[in-house]
Parts: structure tokens; sequence; C-alpha cells
């Protein structure tokens, strides 16, 4: 049997997660392969944790990405610190923290639970109060929701969390890069990041950065692995119980990103250079400059999306800035929708999951996706298919308002700097 050469077609991918990769980043990916032990290869291994630093703003010692998707970075940190026995508390308010729960009680954790509707938030006191009752040694939850495309706020949880000493892990697939997130100024000990959203890198890779308060977990449990480990390792030996997966096992990640450079496992080559360039852009953009762009274009998207007669769904005090989640008009088949724009437009947008699927849409405008030109081309787009489907809609009005969004931010722009 012949194959036919690699021809995916082009899309303009709307989604909250995989985007368009940056083709800086694909250029980066073409990059040859050295070792993994090669001193040009462990420089950029080096590279990559200050990077990863700077844009996780902390100053924790390690930050490295872990080799696979982004619950792998999640299950990482959670394995390792998770004791069988253990009390956990998830906070849940959407899809993801019902992941987080799944990977807590897969370890054997004491999982206990608190909801809220899907496309609401925490009060944070709420939260702390639930801490003080149950005394769990962590608290997880979800920063940025993407299937409700809500923004849990932090800060006080996390410095509730360090008061009554408890591990604070969150996961920030959704938000790392798109929004603000400071990692040491909100007492956050565990942080999981994700590479396919505002990150514009491929999904393959889930950056992670702990402080020396889980690192204090990991000495205790630590164990070099059988035909590697020394005389002094086992002369060391561990006080805690053996971290049950060998692949997600920090403690000796951490030997192989660090000075010691204790082989576990290949390193993904092609995907770090992928994250190094990912984040080298990030950089030169500048964090703050990144997330108004953010804002931007979800400000332009919302206001056309309101002037075509449509309606968002969820809390918009607390919307997660680069996820826009629309309620699909009543009587309209919404994944006719969504195939209508793929065929004939080639362009990706979400539905949701569990109570919300065949509900809302989802739009993400995350990374390189989050441009001008796919704003306007996803309106207008949208506009055409809907009238297609027999909704009513105020035709013209949504790019001229989004348009108009543009435009605005120009003349604020300009006379702040007369």
């Amino acid at each position: 049997m012949r194959y036919a050469d690699l021809n995916t077609p082009l899309r303009t991918i709307m989604t909250p997660g995989p985007v368009e990769v940056d083709p800086r980043v694909l250029r980066a990916m073409a990059t040859p392969i050295v070792g993994q032990f090669d001193p040009a290869f462990t420089h950029i291994m080096n590279e990559v944790m200050d990077m990863l630093r700077q844009v996780f703003q902390t100053k924790n010692q390690w930050a490295f990405p872990i080799d696979g998707t982004s619950r792998s970075g999640n299950e990482a940190i959670l394995c390792s610190i998770i004791e069988p026995g253990d009390k956990v508390l998830i906070p849940i308010y959407g899809r993801f923290g019902h992941l987080l729960t799944e990977i807590c009680r897969r370890y054997g954790a004491d999982v206990y639970t608190i909801e809220c509707a899907w496309g609401e938030v925490f009060d944070p006191d709420v939260i702390i109060t639930e801490m003080k009752r149950i005394k769990p040694k962590i608290v997880a939850i979800v920063h940025g929701e993407t299937s409700t495309g809500c923004l849990q706020p932090l800060k006080e949880i996390g410095h509730a969390c360090r008061e009554s000493d408890i591990l604070f892990v969150v996961d920030a697939v959704a938000s790392i890069g798109g929004v603000d997130v400071k990692v040491d100024e909100w007492c956050i000990d565990g942080l999981v990041g994700g590479t396919q959203k505002c990150l514009s890198v491929p999904s393959g890779s889930a950056p992670i950065t702990y402080n020396n308060r889980i690192e204090q977990v990991l000495k205790r449990r630590k164990k070099v692995e059988q035909g590697i480990e020394t005389d002094e390792d086992r002369r060391l030996g561990r006080s805690g119980p053996i971290i049950a997966s060998n692949y997600f096992d920090l403690s000796m990640l951490q030997d192989y990103w660090g000075p010691r450079r204790l082989n576990h496992h290949t390193e993904a080559t092609s995907m770090l250079y992928a994250l190094r360039e990912g984040l080298r852009i990030v950089l030169e953009e500048g964090l703050e400059q990144r997330f108004l762009r953010h804002a931007l274009h979800e400000k332009a998207l919302i206001a056309g999306i309101e002037a075509m007669g449509l309606k968002l769904f969820g809390n918009k005090e607390h919307k997660l800035t680069p996820v826009t989640c629309i309620i699909i008009p009543d009587g309209i088949d919404g994944e006719s929708v969504r195939s209508m724009l793929l065929n004939e437009f080639s362009i990706e947008i979400a539905s949701s999951f569990g109570p919300l699927h065949g509900k809302i849409w989802r739009i993400g405008t995350m990374g390189y996706s989050c441009r001008k030109e796919n704003i306007l081309i996803v309106l207008s787009a949208l506009e055409a298919v809907l009238i297609r489907h027999g909704c009513s809609v105020n035709r013209g009005e949504a790019l001229q308002a989004a348009m108009d969004a543009y435009e605005e931010s120009l003349l604020t722009a300009k006379t702040a700097t007369e």
C-alpha cells in the first residue's frame, strides 16, 4: 500500500486548545537533534528553566517541563506529593476540577470536593472556610477553566494555605502566557502550565514549577532507580513511602534536570526546542504587553458577538480572557454550525463538556491565534453560517462593532502617549 505525503489542511484554529503554532516555533522544531547530555543540549535545558521562572514569575529553583500532555504535569506534581490517605480538597467549577479529583483518588488520596455551578467561580472565603474544616494536606484547583471560560481568583486562597501549612497546587494550563499568573506572590507551591494554549507550542510538554515546601516532601520519598543508583544513594535511603509512578517521579526528574544529570528518560528533544522558542517569544513580547494583547482581542470579539445579537455564557466578572463562551441560540444545531464553519471556512471553534455540551460554543483567542485577522474572520464566518441556519442575527453589525473596538483602542493608546 502506498501512502501520500503528509499534507494537512490549513485551518484557522479558534478553540481553547490546541491553537495555531507560531511559525517560529515550527521552524525551531526542525533544528538538528543533539544528544541529551551534549553540553549544547544541557545548555538549552538550563535556558528553558530560566525562561520558565520568568514566565511563572517565580524564584523557584525547580521549573522544567514534563514530557507529556498537560495532564502529565498535574499527575507528576500530585503523585509525587500524595501519600495514601492524605486529605486533598478540590473545589470544582468545571470539567478539569473533576480531572484533578480522579488523579488524586487514583494515588490513594482521601479527596474532599466542593462544587459550584458551571459558569461561576468560588468566593475565596468559601474555600478557606472548607479548608479550616477539613484541614487537608493539599488544596488543588484549576485557575482557568476552559470548559466554562471562567477564571478563579487565587491570591487569598494561596495566602490562607500558606498560613495553615497546606500545599497549594494549581492547574494553570489555560491561563499561563495569556493572563497574569504570579506563583510567588500568590503563595502557589506547585503549578502546572500548558504548551498548546497561550504559549502556542504543540501539545506534548507540560511546564511545571514547585518550591522548597514541595521539595521537602520529595526528599522524604526519594529513590534513585535501580541500575543507576550508587552506594551513597542506597546509604541515604528514604523515610517516606516510595512515589507510585516511575515516569512522573519528581525526585528522579530533579536529578535529571539538576547538575547531577542522572539519566531518567530520553528527553523529547524537538519538543524542548519548541518550548524554548515559545518561551523566548513570550519574553520578547513582554508579559504585560502579551496580557494586554489577549485582552484587546477578547474585547473586540465580545463586542462583535453581542452586536450580532448573541449572548455570552458565564460570570463576566470572572471571565477567562482567552476563552469566550457563547450560548447557542434556541433551535440552532450547534454541531451543524461548527461543521459548516470547518467545511466552508476552515475555521474550528469548540463545543463544551458534560452539562454544557451542545449548549455553548467556546472560542479561544490564545497565543498566536489571538490576532486581529482571526477575530474578524471568525465573526464574519459565524454570522454567515448562522444566517444559513435560519438564525435571526443583526446582519453586518458584528464586524463593525469589532472594528470600532480596535479603533477605540488605537485612539486610547495614541492619547496616552501624547
